[in-house]
């Protein structure tokens, strides 16, 4: 299994193309990171929602992927991919300044707020499904790894400056007009993805296929895959409770810790200054200790970090937050670059959007899912005690992967060495 070295991701930045695709991920991730911060803070701030309302933004956020993700990988795959994700930058910035439009026409609710967030959530499933399915494209599958870390080190390095950005922003003109920059985020990414060069054919249609028997060929591909079983359960499990964070982290720094919009986006821009390290150091460890061994370490070693979420309290404790999740979203980064690249490397390309979509319904569906109980035992008992759940569930995490084979490799197999079983979708998904 290829790893990623230093000098091959400073050698993709010679291809005009690639540096298009990071410029374009930076710009949008910068404006998307101002809104994590800026969007929940309208919520908290502005509209005085409770915490159960948050939890229900958040799973907003995120239930496309529940709803449609199935299928939008078997229409991923019947289309051209730069063109899906720029139509889809398009409709996200124009969900995203609907949102200060109405703030200063006086008209801001939180049912607007909730379907902002649904419509932005549908556009990111099927750009971050043809994203993922773009990059083999542009690169040689050797060199997948190399392009997924210096992803990563693009996506960490504006989500570090985007949750300050934001907390700044929020504190300056006020958390609605922050989320200008999200918009213009978005719109600069579609700029960066239509100068792009690389011509794509529209995928040939395949005689008698339909969206039922793509997607049940698509499920076929990932239950038969053993190794891909045990990392979607894993990483829904993770997903699950990172939703419960992202849910209650908002409500537990602003009304338990009494913090200032600009001290939140600080703290939050601690899991980017860990995302960053992890993207940096992923190939350099995947070298070292294997991709497949790096892949249950990273979690294994990182998670028990997650404690010192509720262990946080005002002034100077508050210092906890920040260093719980930035080492646990090192962990987090490290843990994808190894299993993207290897799910890129092992998929055929004509399945790529619909491994990808099923994939992102196995494992990011259950955002919403950890968000609403998030906002409900927030509501309930207090945004500590939700973080605390929060933690106690990132100690789980790796369990799966220690209790399949991947404990006793060193690095993972590619499409030659690891056959798919063709069984039928439905048995390999109650296993």
């Amino acid at each position: 299994m290829p790893t990623s070295s230093p000098a091959a991701s400073r050698g993709l930045l010679r291809l005009r193309d690639f540096r298009l695709l990071l410029a374009g991920a930076a710009a949008g991730q910068v404006g998307a990171q101002v809104t994590l911060v800026a969007l929940p803070l309208v919520a908290v701030l502005e509209l005085r929602a409770p915490a159960f309302q948050v939890g229900l933004l958040t799973a907003a956020e995120t239930a496309a992927f529940l709803l449609i993700g199935l299928p939008a990988g078997a229409w991923v795959d019947r289309m051209r991919k730069r063109a899906l994700m720029i139509r889809a930058d398009v409709v996200r910035c124009a969900a995203m300044a609907s949102v200060p439009l109405a703030a200063l026409a006086g008209v801001l609710t939180m049912a607007q707020l909730y379907l902002v967030a649904l419509v932005t959530g549908a556009a990111t499933v099927f750009f971050d499904v043809a994203h993922q399915s773009y990059l083999p494209q542009l690169l040689p599958r050797e060199r997948l790894v190399a392009g997924n870390g210096a992803l990563e080190t693009v996506r960490s390095s504006a989500q570090v400056a985007g949750p300050g950005l934001g907390g700044g922003l929020v504190q300056a003109v006020g958390a609605h007009l922050a989320i200008v920059a999200d918009a213009v985020g978005y719109a600069v990414s579609a700029l960066f993805l239509l100068a792009i060069r690389t011509p794509e054919d529209k995928p040939a249609p395949v005689p008698g296929s339909s969206v039922r028997k793509d997607v049940a060929e698509g499920l076929r591909f990932v239950f038969g895959s053993p190794l891909l079983r045990v990392i979607a359960a894993a990483t829904g499990l993770g997903n699950f409770f990172s939703a419960m964070l992202l849910a209650t982290q908002t409500v537990f720094l602003v009304r338990v810790l009494e913090l200032r919009p600009g001290a939140v986006g600080l703290m939050l821009s601690a899991s980017a200054v860990g995302g960053l390290a992890g993207a940096l150091c992923a190939g350099r460890l995947a070298r070292r200790l294997g991709q497949a061994r790096l892949i249950w370490l990273s979690c294994l070693v990182t998670g028990p970090f997650a404690v010192l979420w509720p262990l946080a309290g005002k002034g100077a404790a508050a210092v906890l937050f920040a260093v719980a999740s930035a080492v646990v979203f090192f962990g987090a980064v490290v843990y994808n670059v190894a299993q993207v690249s290897f799910r890129q490397m092992l998929c055929p390309p004509r399945l790529l959007g619909r491994m990808n979509a099923t994939l992102r319904f196995l494992m990011w569906g259950t955002l919403p899912l950890g968000a609403v109980v998030g906002g409900t035992v927030a509501d309930a008992f207090g945004a500590r005690a939700a973080l605390w759940v929060c933690a106690a569930g990132f100690l789980l995490v790796p369990l799966p992967l220690l209790l399949s084979r991947l404990r006793g490799m060193r690095d993972l197999p590619d499409a030659e060495s690891e056959p798919v079983d063709e069984a039928p979708a439905a048995s390999g998904a109650t296993r």
